[in-house]
Protein backbone atom coordinates (compact mmCIF):
# COMPACT_ATOMS: atom_id res chain seq x y z
CA UNK A 1 0.00 0.00 0.00
CA UNK A 2 3.06 2.03 0.21
CA UNK A 3 2.52 4.14 -3.29
CA UNK A 4 5.81 6.57 -3.14
CA UNK A 5 8.89 5.66 -4.95
CA UNK A 6 11.46 5.63 -2.78
CA UNK A 7 11.72 5.21 1.28
CA UNK A 8 13.64 5.47 4.28
CA UNK A 9 14.16 2.07 5.64
CA UNK A 10 14.48 1.71 9.82
CA UNK A 11 15.97 -1.95 9.76
CA UNK A 12 14.43 -4.89 12.32
CA UNK A 13 17.13 -3.80 14.62
CA UNK A 14 16.11 0.26 14.73
CA UNK A 15 18.79 1.04 12.91
CA UNK A 16 18.84 3.27 9.87
CA UNK A 17 19.67 1.50 6.68
CA UNK A 18 18.71 4.61 4.74
CA UNK A 19 16.99 5.88 0.99
CA UNK A 20 15.86 2.64 -0.84
CA UNK A 21 13.41 2.23 -3.77
CA UNK A 22 10.19 1.04 -2.55
CA UNK A 23 10.84 -2.53 -4.35
CA UNK A 24 13.84 -3.11 -2.48
CA UNK A 25 12.48 -2.15 0.70
CA UNK A 26 10.04 -4.62 0.54
CA UNK A 27 11.98 -7.21 -0.83
CA UNK A 28 13.94 -6.60 2.24
CA UNK A 29 11.27 -7.15 4.79
CA UNK A 30 10.37 -10.32 2.43
CA UNK A 31 13.77 -12.26 3.37
CA UNK A 32 13.24 -11.64 6.78
CA UNK A 33 10.12 -12.46 6.79
CA UNK A 34 8.48 -9.44 8.21
CA UNK A 35 6.04 -6.75 7.44
CA UNK A 36 7.14 -3.06 6.10
CA UNK A 37 5.05 -0.64 7.45
CA UNK A 38 4.98 3.26 6.93
CA UNK A 39 5.50 4.94 10.71
CA UNK A 40 6.19 8.55 9.27
CA UNK A 41 3.65 9.44 6.13
CA UNK A 42 4.47 13.09 6.43
CA UNK A 43 8.24 12.87 6.32
CA UNK A 44 10.06 13.44 2.97
CA UNK A 45 10.82 10.57 1.94
CA UNK A 46 8.34 8.91 4.14
CA UNK A 47 9.66 6.56 7.29
CA UNK A 48 8.97 2.77 6.60
CA UNK A 49 10.52 0.02 9.30
CA UNK A 50 10.99 -3.45 9.00
CA UNK A 51 8.62 -4.90 11.51
CA UNK A 52 6.33 -7.88 13.05
CA UNK A 53 3.04 -5.85 12.10
CA UNK A 54 0.77 -8.09 14.12
CA UNK A 55 3.40 -7.87 17.43
CA UNK A 56 3.64 -3.91 16.72
CA UNK A 57 -0.16 -3.23 16.90
CA UNK A 58 -0.17 -5.85 20.16
CA UNK A 59 2.37 -3.62 21.66
CA UNK A 60 0.23 -0.26 20.66
CA UNK A 61 -2.93 -1.43 22.43
CA UNK A 62 -1.29 -2.56 25.21
CA UNK A 63 0.36 1.01 25.92
CA UNK A 64 -3.12 2.62 24.77
CA UNK A 65 -4.70 0.47 27.95
CA UNK A 66 -2.07 1.12 30.12
CA UNK A 67 -2.74 4.90 29.52
CA UNK A 68 -6.00 4.47 30.11
CA UNK A 69 -5.79 2.93 33.40
CA UNK A 70 -3.63 5.70 35.01
CA UNK A 71 -5.99 8.00 33.73
CA UNK A 72 -8.36 9.94 36.28
CA UNK A 73 -12.04 10.23 35.29
CA UNK A 74 -13.67 13.19 36.49
CA UNK A 75 -17.46 12.51 37.22
CA UNK A 76 -19.90 15.36 37.47
CA UNK A 77 -22.14 14.98 40.29
CA UNK A 78 -25.35 16.94 40.07
CA UNK A 79 -27.64 18.77 43.08
CA UNK A 80 -30.50 20.51 42.55
CA UNK A 81 -31.90 23.79 44.69
CA UNK A 82 -35.02 25.95 44.68
CA UNK A 83 -34.61 29.49 45.29
CA UNK A 84 -36.37 29.07 48.42
CA UNK A 85 -34.63 26.46 50.28
CA UNK A 86 -34.32 26.50 54.31
CA UNK A 87 -30.99 27.18 56.31
CA UNK A 88 -31.28 23.23 56.98
CA UNK A 89 -31.53 21.87 53.62
CA UNK A 90 -28.84 24.56 52.54
CA UNK A 91 -26.13 23.68 54.88
CA UNK A 92 -27.03 19.87 53.99
CA UNK A 93 -26.76 20.05 50.37
CA UNK A 94 -23.57 22.39 50.74
CA UNK A 95 -21.96 18.97 52.73
CA UNK A 96 -22.75 16.88 49.53
CA UNK A 97 -21.37 19.70 47.26
CA UNK A 98 -18.21 19.83 49.92
CA UNK A 99 -18.11 15.75 49.81
CA UNK A 100 -18.15 16.03 45.93
CA UNK A 101 -15.50 17.75 45.56
CA UNK A 102 -13.05 16.44 48.37
CA UNK A 103 -13.74 12.82 46.28
CA UNK A 104 -12.43 15.38 43.45
CA UNK A 105 -15.91 15.28 41.16
CA UNK A 106 -17.02 18.38 39.72
CA UNK A 107 -20.27 19.14 40.55
CA UNK A 108 -23.30 20.58 38.42
CA UNK A 109 -25.52 23.02 40.46
CA UNK A 110 -29.27 23.51 39.67
CA UNK A 111 -31.55 25.67 40.66
CA UNK A 112 -34.87 25.06 39.48
CA UNK A 113 -37.77 28.07 39.02
CA UNK A 114 -41.64 27.42 39.57
CA UNK A 115 -44.21 29.80 38.62
CA UNK A 116 -43.59 32.93 39.63
CA UNK A 117 -40.05 32.39 40.66
CA UNK A 118 -39.11 32.68 37.11
CA UNK A 119 -39.45 36.14 37.06
CA UNK A 120 -36.82 36.27 40.03
CA UNK A 121 -33.38 35.07 38.76
CA UNK A 122 -31.73 37.46 41.09
CA UNK A 123 -32.24 34.73 43.91
CA UNK A 124 -30.94 31.69 42.49
CA UNK A 125 -27.63 33.66 40.96
CA UNK A 126 -27.64 34.99 44.89
CA UNK A 127 -27.68 31.57 46.51
CA UNK A 128 -25.24 30.15 43.62
CA UNK A 129 -22.67 32.99 44.69
CA UNK A 130 -23.30 32.01 48.39
CA UNK A 131 -22.83 28.52 47.46
CA UNK A 132 -19.76 29.36 45.62
CA UNK A 133 -18.15 31.26 48.40
CA UNK A 134 -18.87 28.68 51.38
CA UNK A 135 -16.73 25.90 49.62
CA UNK A 136 -14.35 27.55 47.95
CA UNK A 137 -11.23 26.34 49.51
CA UNK A 138 -12.01 22.84 47.96
CA UNK A 139 -13.51 24.11 44.31
CA UNK A 140 -13.43 27.23 42.36
CA UNK A 141 -16.53 27.90 39.94
CA UNK A 142 -15.64 26.90 36.24
CA UNK A 143 -18.82 27.91 34.64
CA UNK A 144 -20.60 31.17 36.33
CA UNK A 145 -24.44 30.74 36.84
CA UNK A 146 -26.71 30.67 33.97
CA UNK A 147 -30.05 31.17 32.99
CA UNK A 148 -31.24 27.59 31.06
CA UNK A 149 -34.99 27.96 30.74
CA UNK A 150 -36.50 26.88 33.89
CA UNK A 151 -33.16 26.44 35.77
CA UNK A 152 -29.96 28.18 36.56
CA UNK A 153 -27.21 26.03 36.13
CA UNK A 154 -23.27 26.81 37.72
CA UNK A 155 -20.42 23.93 37.23
CA UNK A 156 -17.89 24.09 40.17
CA UNK A 157 -14.69 21.63 40.02
CA UNK A 158 -11.87 20.37 42.32
CA UNK A 159 -8.73 22.37 43.23
CA UNK A 160 -5.72 20.33 42.21
CA UNK A 161 -4.38 18.36 44.61
CA UNK A 162 -1.13 19.81 45.26
CA UNK A 163 -3.06 23.23 46.12
CA UNK A 164 -5.42 21.67 48.59
CA UNK A 165 -2.29 19.90 50.27
CA UNK A 166 -0.94 23.43 50.30
CA UNK A 167 -3.76 24.91 51.86
CA UNK A 168 -4.34 22.17 54.41
CA UNK A 169 -0.78 22.54 55.31
CA UNK A 170 -1.18 27.00 55.50
CA UNK A 171 -4.21 25.53 57.31
CA UNK A 172 -2.56 23.24 60.33
CA UNK A 173 -0.17 25.83 60.62
CA UNK A 174 -2.66 28.44 61.87
CA UNK A 175 -4.04 26.16 63.95
CA UNK A 176 -0.99 25.41 65.38
CA UNK A 177 0.36 28.59 65.78
CA UNK A 178 -0.77 30.37 69.51
CA UNK A 179 -3.06 33.31 69.98
CA UNK A 180 -0.91 36.49 69.92
CA UNK A 181 -0.60 38.15 73.72
CA UNK A 182 -2.56 41.46 74.25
Amino acid sequence: MIRVPQVRLIGEDGNQIGVVPRDEALRYAQERDLDLVEVAPEARPPVCRVLDYSKYKYEQSQKQKAARRHQKQVHVREIKLRPKIATNDYETKKGHVRRFLDAENKVKITIMFRGREQSRPELGFRLLKRLAEDVQELGYVEFEPKQDGRNMIMVMAPHRKQQQQHRRADHEQEQAAPAPAE
